[in-house]
């Protein structure tokens, strides 16, 4: 038992242990966390969304109510019934690793999602905005999100990552926050300020957005009309000007359309026009009210100037500058469209500035040197038309976003061109100043190549042969930059490997590839040669590569092939014939017989002599 309680005691000291590592770890964690979500996150390249699209940031305000614009595109090919659009939360306010070696941070409070409703068909988009609160732990700066489009029952259909930007409230503003309203709404979003001439009508079209949290009912638009020309440019015709709808849904956009004659006595100038906005924020609630602004520039006659001299030094006007700019996508590709982000700061430390007009004027093409395309018109234009747009006021040290949609001329070269911002402004001291900044956009050109005929002679080589093939083409820059470092080489199993350098190739010129081609082995395939043709840009950087083919046909050398036939036979050993192998034995032989014999003869003859001498003396 004594051995037992110690144990249990032992236990339980264990446990007491493990409890405060746990504590120490969760406490750790939390800090780490916390910590991580004053973290920024870069920005994410949004220029390939094929589904989720965004033509503009979204911008909020620290621990503030905000709505996430996007629009929803449909590419699939085929319909999406009752689709709905979510913000995903990755990480669950966890700092995650993103691919930018930053943390990743949920701006939100949580997670949201807006039901697009009906059927959203193959090849159509739709715009959508979806109300969220930030965090009010997070810093100024960037942020993005996931947002996925489900089906009606959650199932995934698509995904894509969108920016947001969020900013801390300015100061003194009321803590109750004008964000928090269920219903509000924004003139003009998006819009370039509409542009009359007298005595034209002036045709144009208001954009209203509710961009609250909640539906809008029985809403009245009621433009506000005054008879004093200097406070309503326009003439006052119809006895009612109000644009009335059943419903304005959160975060719906809707026209209010408007045809107006310009009156003969107005001046020049910049007019707000009022308007009072009525609804409901349901169906048997009260009516409410909200006011709001929106700009008209007309042109007509100009007031005239006053009589003394004026003397721009007597007077304290603020100062315009550009703090920063940026184009979407990154590199501005010249024929193709492009948005250009401008941040506009007040740099003066006392004196605001209020009914601003921003123009921008372009550089015209030819106007640069050489190079440069000819005709006089201007480099950038913007697609709405209009390059002026206007903001109401800026205070000491305040900066203001400009979203310019643009586009560049196709046939310039390749280099940075010029944009200047002209700001028209008002300061308490000085009306009507006028500053101007300059910017330089690079554009730059895709190169371009054709390349002509390959001639091949011949079309028909022995492995080996020291004559070989010729192969030449030429290669004409039918861009407008200069192709560098041209080189062409030449893959097959049945040659070689070759190459030839065609060097520096300029816009509008040719260069001619000239190389000899050798048979390796003979061809057993259809004979296609590939002939690669690679350049590097201007900053040495080397480029996709241009693939052509060419046939040519390898043979082996049948010739050869007889002659190390014939000598590979003589080189073998033939076995010996009997005559070959004994004839020296034999000739041997019949010497030794010869010789015999001629012995035989010889003795013979001497005993025949003998005998006839014996004979003669016996007679005698």
């Amino acid at each position: 038992m004594k051995r037992m309680g110690m144990r249990i005691r032992t236990g339980m000291k264990s446990l007491h242990t493990a409890a405060v590592f746990l504590l120490i770890a969760a406490i750790i964690l939390l800090s780490s966390g916390v910590m991580s979500m004053t973290a920024q996150a870069d920005l994410v390249d949004t220029s390939d969304n094929v589904t989720i699209r965004q033509t503009s940031i979204s911008r909020g305000k620290i621990g503030r109510n905000m709505n996430l614009s996007v629009e929803i595109w449909n590419e699939s090919g085929s319909d999406w019934e009752n689709p709905k659009v979510v913000i995903a939360n990755l990480g669950n306010y966890m700092a995650k690793p993103s691919e930018q070696g930053m943390e990743y941070i949920f701006p939100f409070e949580k997670t949201a999602e807006k039901k697009l409703g009906g059927t959203l068909k193959a090849g159509s988009h739709r715009s959508v905005s979806i109300p969220v609160r930030v965090r009010a732990d997070l810093s100024e700066g960037y942020y993005y999100v996931t947002v996925e489009v489900r089906t009606e029952d959650d199932g995934y259909i698509e995904s894509d990552e969108v920016n947001v930007y969020v900013s801390a409230p300015k100061t003194g503003e009321d803590d109750e926050e004008d964000e928090n309203k269920q219903i509000s709404f924004v003139l003009g979003e998006g819009q370039s300020t509409p542009y009359g001439v007298y005595p034209n009508v002036l045709n144009f079209a208001i954009n209203m957005r509710n961009s609250g949290l909640a539906d809008a009912l029985d809403v009245t638009a009621q433009m506000v009309l005054d008879k004093d020309s200097e406070k309503f440019p326009f003439d006052i015709n119809d006895g009612n000007y109000d644009r009335t709808f059943e419903r304005v849904a959160a975060g719906e956009t809707v026209a209010l359309p408007y045809s107006m004659a310009i009156r003969e006595d107005v001046y020049s100038g910049f007019y707000p026009i009022g308007f009072i906005i009525t609804y409901r924020d349901n169906a048997t609630g009260d009516l409410k009210e909200e006011e709001n602004t929106f700009w008209v520039h007309i042109k007509n006659k100009e007031k005239e100037k006053e009589t003394a001299e004026w003397n721009e030094h007597n007077t304290t006007s603020a100062r315009i500058v550009v703090e920063s700019f940026h184009t979407v996508p990154e590199e501005v590709i010249a024929g193709e469209p492009f948005q250009l982000i401008l941040n506009m700061k007040n740099a003066s430390s006392n004196i605001s500035a209020s009914n601003i007009m921003f123009t921008l004027k372009s550089e015209t093409a030819g106007s640069g040197g050489s190079g440069s395309t000819s005709g006089g018109g201007s480099v950038f234009t913007t697609q709405s038309g209009s390059s002026s747009t206007v903001v109401n006021s800026l205070e000491p040290g305040e900066v203001t976003e400009l979203q310019l949609d643009m586009q560049s001329v196709a046939g310039i070269e390749q280099r940075s061109y010029y944009i200047d911002i002209v700001a028209k402004y008002d300061s308490p001291e000085y009306k009507n100043a006028e500053t101007t900044v300059r910017i330089d956009v690079p554009v730059h050109q895709i190169a371009r190549m054709n390349v002509g005929t390959i001639e091949v002679q011949p079309d028909n080589i022995k492995v080996g042969s020291a004559g070989g093939c010729n192969v030449t083409f030429p290669i004409n820059n039918t861009g407008k930059v200069i192709l560098y470092n041209v080189m062409v080489s030449f893959e097959a199993d049945s040659i070689a490997p070759a190459e030839t350098y065609v060097g520096n190739i300029q816009p509008g010129q040719t260069g001619n590839a000239d190389a000899m081609l050798y048979g390796a082995a003979p061809t057993t395939d259809d004979g296609k040669v590939k002939v690669i043709i690679t350049y590097e840009d201007v900053d040495g950087q080397a480029q996709e590569p241009v693939e052509k083919e060419l046939t040519l046909f390898v043979n082996e050398d049948v010739e050869e092939a007889e002659d190390m036939m014939v000598g590979d036979f003589e080189d073998v050993p033939m076995e010996p014939t009997f005559m070959q192998k004994y004839l020296k034995y034999m000739i041997g032989a019949a010497v030794l017989a010869a010789v015999i014999a001629a012995a035989a003869v010889i003795r013979h003859r001497r005993k025949k002599k003998a005998a006839l001498e014996d004979l003669e003396d016996e007679i005698s």
